[in-house]
């Protein structure tokens, strides 16, 4: 048997499979972000550790003691981009800045600035300079916190910090290292003119191993903890993004995948580094030996949703029902929702990007402004999908994993609004663990072609043409909305 640990955001996911792939037990614990200031995104790591044993108890628990025992390797899956700073003795410096934080605008600019400078690094690095990335995060806490950042011995990213924890090895995985600005994406390899850029160097980076490669060991006291036998292997692992597509089997060029998560992600595989940084399109290793992807990322979500939801005081099924019961001029006359937010990525690699209801009136009802809140997030991946065919990536079908995975009003919207057939997999809920279990398995001498298999097909949806032609009005005056508010500073309203 295999366990993969997926860090999250929102909570610790973790689940275990058997030599055949079949799901065993899943079982996660919440996580929480603290936002001491505006635009600010922080976790404590030993918030990671604790929710990550307390998930794995859960698991031992729901399998029997002696039946979990039997797990022969590890797979590790987490949120990428998060700075975990770590002094020469190991220890935590300050609360991780993660993926969401957006402080580093300033930053971002001055790394744009040396790299210009150093001939272009863009084409290097693969993507922008944007404030999600570790590289700037770096270079703010060098501005506002230097006699910290003095004592950074290493920066791991969150899953690796796990890594540090259950194994006493600091290393990553080229899909997760390429989020910090600092990998020479096309080599795989730590760039040492990137690294400099950030006011970094090499010694400060964790070794690289690919994320279906052993890279470490249980530690004993881990592993009597666990309740695993001694020897269990750590595989490399990979970013959630990556972890994902391994778990519902997007692995050869051509592959995708749709994710609703907190964040929101199109993911295609190629075959080569095909970078095109000018629309905001992010150019990443593939965890897998010999492959890249292509990804277009919206900051809020499934989130969106989530947070609605939260202000109108009603769970997600209840708001779902009433939204499907809508009919079409109610749809017609519904708000516009731009879901901004956290700020936006793809395209617009914009971090003051605000959220918006526009053109309400007395007549809506909170399904109106529900079924506002599932278009405005499909819009946000319209424009994701523009960015990707604009960089020569075309897809017809995309897998859909994640929370927003579960229904198939919003599923059906997603293919109507693409205009690409959506197909749900069974186990999808899974997401990034499921992949880091089965990353765990190749590191134990698994064969790819039959680890890496697509999961069954649950459910299939067909982009119907009509409801396509009607949603670009709405698609257009979503776009338009974008521009009056593109100026205003952080803050304004």
């Amino acid at each position: 048997m295999y366990l993969g640990i997926d860090l999250g955001t929102s909570e610790v996911k973790a689940v275990v499979i058997d030599a055949e792939g079949k799901l065993l037990a899943l079982a996660g614990s919440p996580l929480t972000v603290s936002r001491p200031h505006p635009r600010w995104s922080e976790q404590d790591p030993q918030h990671w550790w604790r929710a990550a044993c307390d998930t794995v108890a859960s698991l031992r628990e729901q399998l029997g003691a002696a039946r979990f025992a039997a797990i022969r390797a590890i797979g590790l899956s987490g949120q990428m981009h998060g700075a975990v700073l770590l002094d020469a003795q190991e220890r935590v410096l300050r609360p991780a800045i993660l993926w969401s934080d957006s402080r580093s605008t300033d930053e971002c600019a001055e790394l744009t600035r040396r790299w210009n400078e150093s001939g272009d690094l863009h084409q290097l690095a693969g993507n922008l300079a944007m404030p999600g990335f570790t590289a700037p995060k770096l270079l703010w806490v060098a501005r506002h916190e230097p006699q910290l950042f003095d004592q950074v011995a290493c920066v791991l990213l969150p899953k690796d910090w796990l890594r540090l924890r259950m194994t006493g090895r600091k290393t990553s995985d080229p899909s997760d290292a390429a989020g910090t600005l600092w990998l020479d994406v096309a080599q795989r390899d730590w760039s040492d003119a990137l690294l400099a850029a950030g006011g970094m160097h090499r010694g400060q980076m964790p070794e690289l191993a690919d994320g279906n490669a052993a890279a470490g060991f249980l530690l004993p006291e881990v592993a009597r903890a666990w309740g695993l036998a001694d020897g269990v292997v750590v595989a490399g692992g990979a970013g959630d993004g990556a972890a994902s597509a391994v778990g519902i089997g997007a692995v050869r060029p051509g592959d995708g995948f749709l994710s609703l998560g907190t964040s929101g992600v199109l993911f295609v595989v190629n075959d080569k580094f095909r970078p095109n940084p000018a629309r905001a399109i992010h150019a990443f290793c593939h965890t897998l030996p010999q492959r890249w992807h292509q990804m277009s990322v919206m900051l809020s979500a499934a989130s969106c949703l989530r947070w609605f939801c939260r202000l109108c005081s009603v769970d997600e099924k209840t708001l779902l029902q009433e939204v499907a019961a809508l009919d079409d001029e109610a749809l017609a006359n519904a708000p516009l929702f731009l879901p901004y937010l956290s700020g936006e990525r793809t395209p617009h690699n914009d971090p003051y990007a605000l959220g918006v209801f526009h053109g309400l009136s007395h007549e809506h009802q909170r399904a109106a402004l529900a079924y506002a809140v599932l278009e405005g997030v499909s819009f946000g991946m319209v424009d994701g999908l523009d960015a990707l065919r604009a960089a020569g990536t075309d897809v017809q079908q995309l897998s859909l994993v994640g929370g927003g995975a579960r229904s198939a009003y919003w599923a059906q919207l997603l293919s109507d609004a693409l205009d690409v057939r959506i197909v749900t997999h069974i186990g999808s809920e899974a997401g990034g663990a499921l992949g880091a279990a089965r990353l765990a398995w190749l590191a134990d001498g698994g064969n790819e072609e039959e680890v890496c298999c697509k999961p069954p097909q649950q459910d299939c949806y067909e982009p119907r043409r009509m409801r396509h032609a009607q949603l670009q009005p709405r698609l257009q005056r979503y776009r338009d909305i974008y521009q009056p508010w593109k100026p205003l500073p952080s803050g304004s309203a």
